[in-house]
């Protein structure tokens, strides 16, 4: 889970982490996340919680020591680094989803996207698209196909919806798709 360490200016925003937290526990899925009580973050993790569903925090020592963590999280794993962070969060998450944040939220995005795009791992990520924050990456990420930087099936391979239950039904299916990159590259070199 990826998303923001503050509320971000539409209160849609914060609905939408309670709603996603609330499906989370719901569906019996547990949440892995960056162990933050603050923000968008601490919300999902508190309506997990609340309803009763496994949560996993994962945060760097010294975003604790600032007293950051959420203390409630079913497990709280404190490691030294923002990089050690991120790699626990990847080999504990079957799936990832990406809720509005800035720039921590887009570096953790594009590097799921890129190591799945690799094949160094299978996990899905989807967007979770309240009121329509992802709308202009998403065009911009269009256009990078339409420019021959991204393949058409890769750019398919992020599933989007701003309803949380269909998303989470959208990663449980989701299958990597098979693309031969070197046919590719040479049917579109100059």
């Amino acid at each position: 889970m990826f998303c923001g360490s503050s509320f971000g200016g539409d209160q849609a925003f914060r609905l939408a982490a309670a709603s996603l937290g609330r499906t989370i526990a719901a569906h019996g899925t547990e949440l892995v996340y960056g162990g933050g009580k603050v923000g968008l973050m601490g919300t999902v993790a508190r309506a997990a919680a609340e309803g009763g569903g496994r949560v996993t925090g994962v945060i760097p020592e010294t975003l604790r020591g600032r007293e950051l963590a959420y203390e409630g999280c079913s497990e709280l794993r404190v490691v030294a680094t923002m990089h050690e962070r991120k790699a626990l969060m990847m080999e504990l998450s079957d799936a990832f989803i990406a809720m509005p944040g800035g720039f921590g939220t887009l570096e953790e995005l594009f590097e799921v996207l890129t190591w799945l795009q690799l094949g160094i791992h299978a996990k899905p990520l989807g967007f979770l698209n309240t009121a329509g924050y992802y709308d202009r990456l998403l065009d911009f990420l269009g256009h990078a196909v339409g420019s021959s930087f991204i393949l058409p099936d890769h750019l398919s391979m992020i599933p989007v919806s701003d309803d949380p239950s269909e998303l989470i039904g959208k990663l449980e299916r989701f299958t990597v798709p098979v693309v031969d990159k070197v046919k590719w590259i040479r049917d579109h070199a100059i």
